[in-house]
């Protein structure tokens, strides 16, 4: 059983930066493609990036694009979210996902999930 754990989140000023992190338990992490979504109160989750299971690429969201690049640090099997030039609207829950396809960019097409890290960005 993938098990997958975040940190990283919290309370930031608008053009501000946050890292977040996601460890990954069960399997390594180049078995999954692997996935940030969000999701802000009283929206759909909505993805944000993810890299593919090759870790060849990484792919965003147009909104977050420039902005958030994803990497991968296969030694301590953690997957990053680097999110700069913070905006209040990226202001949501953020989720990690996994899943055993090559890559993920719908929650229809995730497998696993993380338990959520509040990102809070005040104007």
């Amino acid at each position: 059983q993938v098990q997958l754990v975040e940190s990283g989140g919290g309370l930031v000023q608008a053009g501000g930066s946050l890292r977040l992190s996601c460890v990954v338990s069960g399997r390594t992490v180049s078995a999954l493609s692997m996935g940030w979504f969000r999701q802000a109160p009283g929206k759909e989750r909505d993805f944000v990036g993810g890299i593919w299971r090759s870790g060849a690429a990484t792919y965003y969201a147009d909104s977050v694009k420039g902005r958030f690049i994803i990497s991968i640090d296969y030694a301590k099997n953690t997957v990053h979210l680097q999110m700069n030039s913070l905006k209040p609207e990226d202001t949501a829950v953020y989720y990690c996902a996994a899943a055993w396809g090559l890559r993920v960019q719908s929650p229809r097409e995730v497998d696993y999930w993380g338990q959520g890290t509040q990102v809070t960005v005040s104007s």
